[in-house]
């Protein structure tokens, strides 16, 4: 019943965020502004997609080995491909994190290990977007003029940057009661993997670009969504407003970040002084190359042999 309710809860926000964010759109006049080229934009944004997920993958990898849990490339592809479906179906936008853990953990490495990996993962690509933003204030600074939008975008970072940097110390606290209680054992355990993985000297540099490059990426398909409908928007300010949106979208109070990122994309380009109704065209039509994504998502899914053997084994109690 709990999570019945907190699912309903999170379609409710989704609902309602939706219903604000179109009421600023023309829906006849975006689809009006369609042509071959926007075609041609939403294709490049997809393969971007696809990239972006080969990309996370090659992360997930490093981590992974470190947790315990090495993972096939191929293997890992599909586990995130599938992920992505889950991401689209699930009412959280982690719900395909929850679905890598149980195939990971349902192909031998063990709910511990791959708890742990797919959480550092997650951990270490907030951390990255929390840097990324703090390294382009100065020019979001120069973008947002709106005092109100300044204070929002540095409190939302602090935020975020804080938790990474909090984590990070927890794992290097060396307090032995830390390892006694069981809630704080696995998060300091999984604090620790994150600083060996951040610091190592050959891991930690590729890490870095990876995670950075991760996030450039949704960057350019917001960028090729833009393009698709040719609207008034340079290059630099999609750089500097997606990223904040994206960090605010990765809270898991709707079902994949519908009306959230809507909400919030309005928002931010009002606060650029760019017209609001475009930074929801932009989202709606974002939110759309993941949808079409996560449909591939599903087919692989579908055809995939875990989907088939998925109550032929065991897969034992976690840890």
């Amino acid at each position: 019943m709990r999570r019945i309710l907190l699912s309903t809860a999170k379609i409710m926000i989704s609902a309602a965020l939706l219903y604000l964010a179109l009421r600023k759109v023309d829906l006849s006049e975006l689809f009006s502004r369609f042509t071959v080229t926007s075609l041609f934009w939403i294709g490049v944004a997809i393969a971007v997609a696809f990239l972006q997920i080969f990309v996370g993958v090659l992360r997930w990898r490093q981590i992974s080995a470190v947790c315990g849990a090495p993972l096939e490339l191929s293997r890992a592809m599909r586990y995130n491909v599938i992920g992505s479906f889950f991401n689209q179906t699930l009412p959280s936008a982690i719900g395909g994190d929850a679905v890598r853990l149980w195939l990971v953990a349902r192909a031998g490495a063990g709910w511990r290990a791959a708890t742990y990996s797919i959480f550092v993962d997650r951990a270490i690509g907030l951390i990255a977007l929390a840097v990324l933003i703090v390294a382009s204030l100065p020019w979001s600074y120069t973008l947002i003029t709106d005092p109100h939008g300044r204070s929002a975008l540095l409190l939302i970072d602090l935020v975020a940057l804080a938790g990474g940097l909090g984590f990070l110390i927890f794992g290097a606290l060396k307090w032995p009661w830390l390892k006694t209680w069981w809630g704080t054992h696995h998060i300091h355990a999984c604090a620790v993997i994150a600083n060996r993985v951040i610091f190592s000297g050959t891991r930690g540099p590729i890490v870095a670009i990876l995670s950075v490059l991760v996030h450039v990426l949704a960057v350019v398909i917001a960028w090729c969504v833009v393009r698709s409908i040719a609207a008034p928007v340079r290059f630099s300010d999609v750089f500097l407003l997606v990223p904040p949106v994206m960090l605010i979208t990765m809270m898991p109070i709707s079902i994949a970040g519908w009306g959230v990122r809507e909400a919030t994309m309005s928002l931010a380009f009002g606060f650029a002084g760019l017209a609001a109704n475009e930074g929801v065209n932009v989202s709606l039509l974002f939110g759309a190359v993941y949808f079409i994504v996560g449909a591939v998502g599903g087919l692989v899914w579908i055809l995939s042999a875990e989907k088939a053997a998925q109550g032929s084994a065991p897969i034992g109690v976690p840890e």
